[in-house]
């Protein structure tokens, strides 16, 4: 999948995803973050992949966000929010996105060009399949845009994932 470009604003937000996948990185976990920016610009949540640390499977950064809104911001304003995600969300947090009812998502690295990185280990193989074909699912329409940035997204997975 070719790289798709994108305004300053997205680009904005989508370095301030990627910020916190180095911040996931660094504490150990693996190299993922999200934002969560509502219609009129409003940083609602940020957030990291915390599963190393926290011993929680489901600590990816997009769900650790959902999980942030989810008892504070209504549906109604998440209909209008974009998540900016580092890396294509998997199919776990393509559903926490779609139970949440954020209707716009922004992506860096893709799903095959992760699993680069990822090798052929067992424990860092993902469910293949796209977080698109989830939001074909879904009754509403989630505009998915990906992969952006896709050179500042992958650097933290440089040496990262075991070989």
């Amino acid at each position: 999948m070719s790289e798709v470009s994108i305004d300053e604003k997205d680009a904005k937000y989508m370095r301030q995803a990627i910020a916190w996948s180095v911040t996931a990185r660094e504490r150990g976990n693996r190299p993922f973050g999200a934002v969560v920016v509502d219609a009129q610009g409003h940083v609602l949540a940020e957030a990291y992949c915390n599963t190393t640390e926290t011993g929680d499977c489901t600590g990816h950064a997009e769900t650790n966000a959902v999980r942030m809104l989810s008892p504070k911001v209504s549906r109604e304003v998440l209909a209008g929010a974009t998540i900016y995600s580092s890396g294509e969300p998997c199919v776990m947090c393509a559903g926490a996105i779609f139970w949440s009812n954020i209707r716009r998502v922004l992506y860096g690295i893709d799903a095959v060009s992760l699993r680069v990185f990822r090798g052929e280990r067992q424990e860092q193989k993902d469910a293949e399949l796209s977080c698109r074909d989830v939001f074909a699912a879904s009754p509403h329409h989630i505009e998915c845009i990906g992969p952006v940035l896709l050179e500042e997204a992958s650097a933290p997975h440089v040496g990262a994932w075991k070989v």
